[in-house]
């Protein structure tokens, strides 16, 4: 399995010792490229699943999908992100400007900063503290700040009641996201991401407990919902809400909510394959080492992605298959249903680990 931790230490002895920039400038340099990484693969990365939700739902529907800009439609996606940074930006009356411009920027700052924290390949996680599952908790948060702010600062009453509902239910969800993260940290003894990458070097977490599998299909539930994803994407009820919470933004202003709701479903499901799934860690069976041989010729960064897709699959086949729910069984999901049961989960899980 190779270790990008090789490339990184090897672009910083060229800056720190061949170019002699000392430890300012190499590490302003670094940070750069960084960042630069960071939103080139956020930008293609959108481009992508964009695409891929447009053909996944034309599939369901019985139908092609963009088929006319390009081949198979492939430039259809391009084509709208150039519209979308033509188009005029305009002022809302009576809006309170100050609300109404820094919420996009505190929704795609939330995505971003969790985006971050996924581990790529071994050695290629951006950000990689020893407290890690709670700063990615910590940070997705600001994303339900953002949207609630939007729809205060519109001035709008069908943004207002979109941004309650985005609100209460994002916040609902936290709840079981987190419990089914500390379920993980019990297992793994670690709350650094990588840490949980390789405490699943034997054997990944859904097969370590006989509960971890139940906790994987809470989150992907939960997950779903804090992505404001259907059957739970009410905050944007078209049929009762116009656009929700973005209904008087335009131009890059929308884009950066449409961004990020894609890039959370990216980041939820990147998170379930790192935490439940090995991340970057192939699949090893115990006693077929011919087998676990094999598996690790795969690169690391192919296993991520694959992991991910494969629940990005999963999450757009249940958002175009299950009707729109109401914000009472959403709500009535969580705190009757998902929170206790994760509770006892939790409990199980400790109970587990303590006399295993």
């Amino acid at each position: 399995m190779f270790d990008f931790s090789i490339v990184t230490t090897w672009i910083d002895s060229l800056l720190r010792e061949t170019l002699n920039l000392g430890d300012f400038w190499s590490i302003l340099i670094e940070c750069i490229l960084v960042g630069v990484c960071i939103l080139t693969a956020y930008a293609l990365i959108a481009i992508v699943l964009i695409f891929m939700e447009r053909k996944v739902c034309a599939y369901f529907q019985c139908r092609l999908g963009p088929m006319r800009v390009g081949p198979w439609g492939i430039f259809q996606v391009f084509a709208d992100v150039l519209k979308m940074l033509i188009k005029e930006i305009f002022a809302v009356d009576k809006a309170d400007k100050l609300l109404y411009y820094i919420a996009p920027f505190l929704v795609i700052i939330a995505s971003v900063g969790t985006f971050s924290f996924l581990p790529w390949n071994k050695g290629a996680a951006v950000l990689d503290f020893n407290v890690g599952v709670f700063l990615i908790t910590a940070i997705s948060s600001i994303g339900v700040l953002g949207i609630f702010i939007a729809g205060w600062g519109s001035n709008n009453k069908y943004s207002v009641v979109s941004a309650m509902r985005g609100a209460v239910q994002m916040i609902s969800y936290e709840i079981s996201l987190g419990l089914c993260l500390i379920s993980a940290v019990i297992l793994t003894g670690t709350m650094q991401v990588s840490g949980i990458v390789e405490a699943q070097h034997g054997a990944w977490l859904i097969f370590q407990s006989p509960f971890t599998w139940l906790a994987f299909l809470v989150f992907l539930i939960a997950g779903n919902a804090e992505a404001n994803r259907g059957p739970f994407d009410l905050a944007e009820a078209e049929s009762e809400l116009t656009a929700g919470y973005h209904t008087e933004y335009s131009g890059m202003g929308f884009g950066f909510y449409y961004l990020a709701e894609y890039l959370n479903l990216f980041v939820i499901s990147g998170i379930a394959a790192t935490v439940f799934l090995g991340g970057w860690m192939p699949l090893h069976v115990s006693g077929l080492d011919g087998f676990n041989a094999i598996m690790d010729f795969i690169p690391g960064i192919v296993w991520f992605f694959a992991k991910t897709f494969a629940i990005v699959w999963i999450l757009m086949w249940i958002r175009w298959t299950f009707p729109r729910l109401r914000v009472d069984q959403i709500l009535a999901l969580e705190w009757k249903y998902l929170m206790p049961f994760m509770l006892v989960i939790l409990t199980l899980t400790t109970i587990w680990v303590a006399l295993v």
